[in-house]
């Protein structure tokens, strides 16, 4: 019983350890030719990371999960384009955000693209979506045939 007790407390461990290691990339050109090099799906996530709740909600309950983060390292090259309120972002990165913003025209946050490595868009999400890590599993499979 013991050592099932510790197997469990590990996978847990590692599961949670998985998903906060995501590669969020903040340079859209450069993640671009990654997901050139290794043919996936661009996946940007326009976000307000510290301060709206449905951008807590959808990273607490989709991205933060080892789910998510397996799928997303098969299939997924991702862009974290962030728009904080009480932390101040690396030089060049808000204006670079800035200008994704005013290009995809982003009126609310969450948004959520998922764009092929030429830039074609196949799919489009404004907020959060219902069903959880299985319904995001099943729009991005959908987007991946377009």
């Amino acid at each position: 019983m013991k050592r099932i007790l510790t197997a469990l407390l590990f996978c847990c461990v590692a599961g949670t350890l998985l998903a906060s290691e995501l590669p969020w990339q903040t340079s859209l050109p450069d993640a671009k030719t990654k997901a050139a090099k290794e043919n996936k799906l661009l996946f940007l996530d326009f976000t307000g990371s510290d301060w709206c709740p449905s951008c807590k909600k959808l990273d607490a309950d989709v991205f933060s999960t080892p789910g998510f983060a397996e799928y997303a390292k098969k299939n997924l090259v991702l862009v974290q384009v962030d728009f904080p309120q009480g932390k101040k972002l690396p030089p060049g990165v808000q204006d670079a955000n800035d200008a994704l913003a005013e290009k995809f025209h982003i009126r609310g946050y969450p948004t959520l693209i998922v764009m092929k490595p030429d830039g074609t868009v196949v799919w489009r999400r404004e907020g959060i979506l219902d069903g959880g890590l299985p319904a995001w599993i099943a729009k991005l499979d959908e987007a991946k045939t377009k």
